[in-house]
């Protein structure tokens, strides 16, 4: 596990000096996957997993930034940023967007690292985004709001990395609250925090190890085929903007007209917003059995509708619900791989994880890793 004084050790070993040192966590999402480039709703949280940035000023014009993942050092100029190959689109994407939106900035040192599983769906992409904004916010007393940092790391995922994602990632890594999920309007950006009271259960992350690159023509085609299936509607429909404003009635009344998949496409964002809403109401009343079940809706709906699960994923999740103390279960992040989301009592924990990685290994012949994961803050100065 990467922590601050590590940070710090390496910071001095390169670079001499001691760092301002910023903690940028991963995320889970507990419902609404696929929603929020769609303009609708969310449900994500921070975790006590995440990515540790030094800062210094080095009174240069140029950038020089070290991953402790990777044990390899990048450089850019301010004057020359462009999209490259590699880890460094993330930190210079968002240098970037700063300096574009009018902030002086000048020359800086960075080492980083943390404890965030890479490829496993726990956006530590936009953890890393998170903290070199808040970071720069930081280092050159810029006074940004947190929103506006949001924004350039959305922008800098877009317009570097490739990736033409919603605001999700970046809004929960930035405003995570301790044992709170977001409940996140993607079209005003208001939201709620509400308490996710587990009693006796608990999230366990079963990750695939089925790496995925999200920044693919898979994921960005999902997204064209909503656009489509919105332009179509509206010609039926004109006040619709997103498919936020479309309704199962109104979906089919236009399914003769729609290609099957965008068809598809649209019927599981659709749904999975009600499920949304549905979970909400089922945490408020600490009904887990019912959260338990949307977890599972919302699965099957990502697997056999939007068609972003994988063959691993559906095992996972199918293998689950023949145990009892399971309350549901569901593939989590983007897809083609990654982690799973499990509600598990607490008491069962070592049969579930026993159960479970042998049934995977036997069916696949690789082993899973499991990951337990608390709801925490968002990014902030590093502890």
């Amino acid at each position: 596990m990467i922590i601050p004084p590590s940070i710090s050790k390496q910071f001095q070993s390169i670079y001499k000096s001691e760092p301002l040192i910023i903690r940028s966590p991963g995320r889970i999402n507990l419902i609404g996957e696929h929603t929020d480039y769609n303009d609708g709703f969310v449900l994500p949280a921070a975790i006590d997993k995440a990515i540790y940035l030094g800062f210094v000023k080095n009174n240069l014009q140029e950038c020089r930034v070290y991953s402790l993942d990777f044990q390899e050092e990048e450089t850019f100029l301010l004057k020359e940023m462009y999209p490259r190959k590699g880890w460094i689109n993330f930190i210079m994407g968002v240098t970037a967007q700063v300096k574009a939106a009018g902030y002086a900035i000048e020359g800086f040192d960075c080492v980083f690292g943390g404890d965030i599983p890479i490829g496993a769906g726990l956006s530590s992409s936009a953890a890393l985004e998170n903290g070199v904004g808040y970071g720069l916010s930081e280092l050159f007393c810029l006074n940004l709001e947190k929103l506006d940092m949001i924004q350039f790391s959305q922008k800098a995922e877009n317009e570097f990395v490739g990736l033409n994602c919603g605001i999700m990632d970046m809004f929960a890594s930035m405003m995570g609250k301790k044992d709170h999920a977001i409940k996140l309007d993607c079209r005003s950006l208001d939201y709620d925090y509400f308490p996710v009271k587990l009693g006796k259960y608990e999230f366990l992350l079963c990750d695939s190890q089925v790496s995925h690159s999200l920044a693919n023509s898979a994921y960005n085609k999902r997204r064209e085929e909503c656009e489509l299936g919105v332009k179509m509607i509206r010609t039926l429909y004109p006040q619709v903007k997103n498919l936020r404003d479309v309704d199962l009635r109104m979906l089919e009344s236009q399914k003769k007209d729609l290609p099957a998949k965008v068809f598809d496409r649209c019927d599981f964002v659709i749904r999975e917003n009600k499920r949304l809403i549905k979970s909400c109401e089922a945490l408020d009343m600490e009904d887990l059995v019912t959260f338990g079940e949307m977890l599972y809706g919302s699965h099957l709906g990502l697997s056999k509708n939007y068609e972003v699960s994988c063959e691993e994923l559906d095992f996972l999740v199918e293998k689950t619900q023949g145990m009892p103390f399971v309350l549901g279960a569901r593939m989590m992040g983007g897809g083609f791989g990654g982690c799973t989301l499990n509600l598990v009592e607490i008491a069962q924990r070592e049969t579930f994880i026993t159960s479970l990685s042998d049934a995977y290994r036997e069916q696949f012949g690789k082993s899973m890793k499991v990951y337990e994961v608390r709801i925490e803050d968002g990014t902030s100065l590093g502890q």
